[in-house]
């Protein structure tokens, strides 16, 4: 955190921002810029339906308490809330390929089934899964943006399109936690 703040007294920087740290790190980093009046402005996690707990439960609520803003990576959960995994692993997906984050061993039956039935909700609401997973996503006040990781512009223009439809009911909110469990 020293080495940040001494990049923005420097004047190499406005603020500062972090990534992938759990909740009590956060709140100790924040602390310890705001000590050397540097301004932590964003964290960012990996955050998305299949990967949600420790953020809701712990780091939002510490993210609040200290003024930090939040950016969610991979909101898409490395493709896996798109269609594109719905009928197996395609040849030139992520998962098809032989490097990178998402291994086919995590395109599991269970995830597959959720995601199936996530996107029917997605389709009652005119919205395609891209778009309810990051709707989902920004619908926690602390959360500032999501980035999507896009390879294509159809999918900018398709993530866009989540900011269009309406907010989450109540309804669509309990049938999603009911989904993933």
């Amino acid at each position: 955190m020293g080495a940040l703040a001494d990049i923005v007294r420097a004047g190499k920087a406005l603020y500062v921002g972090i990534s992938n740290y759990p909740a009590p790190l956060a709140k100790q980093a924040a602390e310890l810029l705001r000590a050397e009046g540097t301004p932590c402005l964003i964290h960012q996690p990996p955050y998305n339906m299949f990967n949600r707990r420790a953020v809701e439960t712990e780091l939002l609520p510490t993210l609040a308490e200290q003024g930090v803003g939040c950016i969610a990576f991979s909101p898409l959960a490395q493709g896996l809330l798109t269609t594109r995994y719905l009928a197996g692993i395609p040849a030139d997906s992520r998962a098809g390929k032989p490097t990178g984050f998402l291994r086919p061993e995590q395109v599991t039956p269970e995830k597959i089934d959720k995601a199936r039935a996530l996107n029917a909700i997605a389709q009652a609401r005119g919205q395609s899964l891209p778009q309810l997973a990051i709707a989902w996503v920004l619908r926690h006040p602390t959360m500032t943006s999501a980035l999507i990781g896009a390879s294509r512009v159809e999918q900018i223009k398709d993530a866009v399109g989540a900011l269009s439809g309406p907010a989450l009911s109540a309804e669509e909110l309990g049938a999603i936690a009911q989904i993933l469990g």
